[in-house]
């Protein structure tokens, strides 16, 4: 009995029409490795129903917490799942405070959706295999055999990090109101970004930490980046990946967007990771940083305000220096105006026409 399924399961697999273009399923795929997964497909494949998937249930059984071999497959075959290896507990990444939707959406994924949606009303959700083709990653490409973004009637293949993202965080007509399409916002003509796609256009960013640069000129620079480096689990002994974090957003690291509270290395933790604290708050690229982030002090009652007041934490679609104003603390001026105009590319000077904290900028020049 126990062969038969197996042999169902290896039928099943060479029935189902492969995602990327006829291609085989390649030899170094990591779950069709008997060495590292002894009983092959039928680990995964065993009593379930191959038409709506196993879900992120089946997954948890290998790459969640490692009593679960031991107590839901106690009676089956030896050697039916590995029992050892080096698998770290993603399921523990899906019970903290902010985390992708896999156990929060259960039985929406359509095993033939194509991202981005373009159903307004699907409700958001994020399986296991929205990011992970099973059959065809292996610990040389991650990526392996994920579709991308439909152009057409043309759908690529992701193979970069970023094409992953933004195939829910993108075009997808559901976004949740509050968000906005990271491809635009990372977009390499926008007069600002951060470096995920390219090299940044901002050649004098003079408060980056080593071996952060502008531009790659020595082999040890590191002038671009990549989403997982700000978003992912608060623990770096955690499963690599954005599954789940104590810290908002899913971040790597914690980043308050809050208006009027003290700055510490602690509110802007994330920012610091690649900023140097020291020279924002000497005012070495904006004579007033200090002044905005700090604020005038406690004896006033006033505090300061968040990096996010001033500069989207993806890309500017209107101003060098990620300079977009969050516009529930900032509004226009005396005269309709809210806008940045820079006046000086080498020397940082500019001018600011907004209102905040009820100071009129009509404007305030530096």
């Amino acid at each position: 009995m126990f062969m038969t399924k197996i042999l169902i399961a290896a039928m099943f697999l060479s029935a189902v029409p492969l995602p990327l273009f006829g291609a085989a399923y390649p030899k170094n795929a990591v779950h069709l490795d008997t060495k590292k997964v002894a009983t092959g497909c039928s680990t995964c494949h065993l009593s379930f129903n191959f038409k709506a998937g196993g879900g992120p249930e089946t997954c948890i059984i290998c790459h969640g917490d490692a009593s679960r071999l031991k107590k839901e497959y106690k009676n089956m075959p030896r050697n039916f799942a590995p029992t050892s290896g080096n698998r770290k507990n993603i399921e523990a990444e899906f019970a903290k405070t902010y985390r992708h939707p896999t156990f929060d959406a259960k039985g929406i994924h359509r095993s033939n959706e194509i991202l981005p949606e373009t159903d307004s009303r699907m409700p958001r959700h994020a399986e296991c295999v929205d990011c992970h083709n099973p059959h065809y990653v292996s610990t040389e490409n991650k990526f392996a055999g994920i579709r991308g973004k439909r152009v057409g009637n043309v759908i690529s293949s992701v193979s970069k990090e970023y094409e992953l993202c933004y195939k829910c965080h993108g075009e997808s007509t559901n976004l949740p109101g509050q968000y906005g399409n990271k491809r635009m916002e990372f977009a390499t003509s926008n007069p600002s970004y951060h470096p995920v796609e390219d090299e940044g256009k901002n050649t004098a960013v003079i408060s980056l930490l080593k071996p952060y640069k502008e531009k790659k000129i020595n082999a040890g620079d590191v002038s671009m980046i990549s989403c997982g480096d700000c978003h992912g689990s608060e623990n770096p002994e955690s499963p690599r990946g954005p599954h789940g974090s104590l810290y908002e957003f899913i971040l790597v690291d914690h980043y308050s967007t809050k208006d009027n509270q003290t700055e510490t290395p602690f509110a802007y933790a994330l920012c610091y990771r690649c900023h140097d604290r020291s020279s924002i708050l000497g005012n070495e690229s904006f004579r007033y940083h200090a002044l905005h982030i700090q604020g005038r002090g406690s004896s006033t009652g006033a505090n300061g305000t968040s990096c996010y007041t001033c500069h989207s934490s993806h890309g500017s679609p209107d101003n060098k220096y990620l300079l977009t104003f969050n516009k529930t603390v900032v509004s226009a001026n005396s005269q309709g105006q809210l806008k940045f105009v820079e006046k000086g590319v080498s020397t940082f000077r500019g001018e600011c026409y907004l209102s905040c904290h009820g100071v009129d900028h009509n404007p305030k020049s530096y």
